[in-house]
């Protein structure tokens, strides 16, 4: 990597403020019953957790995911077409995203989005000095807010917002129509290139979400940590432990920290009371069926252009055109 790579960067930093993390997680705790926004699980730690998560042997859709994107990179190039501009919402390591990188005719820009800012900053200098006269212009932002286009020295010939990862399905099903709809109609892209994790045996599922090795459930609990040390609450780990569950009814894997004990948790001057065996939900990972995720695009204002999937079809990709 260029050592000056960092130097060449311009990020444009959004992070929610103090106040509003403060606001969002009194709110949640506050519900019955209890949430908190999975976007909070992405401090430095969290995503460096999740990094592990997604190489572990249970972890299917990462390396499903990467595998559709490498023997398909190519219809997604042209399907973008030359001098694109690729916005990347949630953008991690960018791994999967030099998949298209290495494959797109004279992209105009790099856009990745993410609210962790040490995790943007790495990755995206890393791309710098790997892929040269690119302009790459991180934004660290909370994507969920809406985000705004940034301009760049070259003009585009098309925008594509790229969001792998099966993160559409952290989404309610109303919430991921009114985001869709939002680039849909709102303008601001040509086009979507979105993972969408598909619904498989519980015996899948679940191991995902529970592995063997405690990775999975150190990235929840740490959501906690991250709450004492930000805004000083006195969460006791050690009375909470990790459960992730697959609602067949729902299509969702739903993610809980659980309490085992009564018990009282301080929040700055709010209280917060737990009975035994009453949990925090913290995720919801909805799996769709191809016709169900299609209907879902269409109906938020889209057409759907090209639909890929593994052999197994455990895990889809979707071109969607304004």
């Amino acid at each position: 990597m260029n050592p000056s790579a960092v130097d060449e960067l311009t990020l444009g930093d959004y992070l929610p403020r103090f106040e509003s993390f403060h606001a969002q997680v009194a709110n949640g705790l506050m519900r019955r019953p209890k949430m908190l926004p999975a976007k909070f699980l992405y401090d430095k730690t969290g995503s460096e957790l999740f990094e592990r998560i997604c190489g572990l042997r249970e972890y299917y859709p990462t390396r499903t995911e990467m595998g559709i994107l490498s023997r398909y990179a190519g219809e997604l190039a042209d399907l973008c077409g030359p001098q694109c501009m690729l916005i990347e919402l949630g953008s991690g390591s960018s791994t999967k995203t030099r998949m298209l990188l290495d494959r797109l005719c004279e992209p105009a820009a790099y856009v990745p989005v993410d609210i962790s800012r040490e995790q943007l900053i790495e990755a995206a200098a890393s791309l710098c000095g790997d892929y040269g006269p690119l302009e790459i212009i991180p934004v660290c932002a909370d994507y969920t807010d809406g985000l705004r286009t940034p301009a760049t020295r070259r003009a585009a010939r098309k925008t594509i917002v790229f969001f792998p990862g099966s993160t559409i399905g952290n989404f309610e099903p109303d919430e991921a129509m009114r985001f869709l709809r939002g680039y849909a109609h709102g303008g601001g892209c040509d086009a979507m290139i979105v993972g969408v994790d598909l619904r498989k045996p519980r015996s899948v599922l679940e191991p995902a979400y529970n592995d063997a090795a405690g990775v999975t459930a150190a990235f929840n609990l740490n959501l906690l940590r991250r709450i004492n040390r930000e805004l000083g609450a006195d969460f006791a780990l050690g009375r909470f432990y990790h459960r992730a569950i697959y609602n067949e009814h729902a299509g969702r894997i739903e993610m809980h920290l659980v309490s085992r004990t009564e018990q009282a948790v301080r929040l700055g001057r709010t209280r917060i009371m737990f009975e035994p065996g009453e949990p925090i939900t913290t995720e919801h990972s909805y799996k769709y069926t191809l016709a169900g995720f299609a209907n879902l695009a269409v109906c938020a204002g889209f057409e759907v252009g090209r639909v890929w999937t593994d052999p197994r079809q455990w895990f889809s990709v979707f071109y969607l055109k304004r």
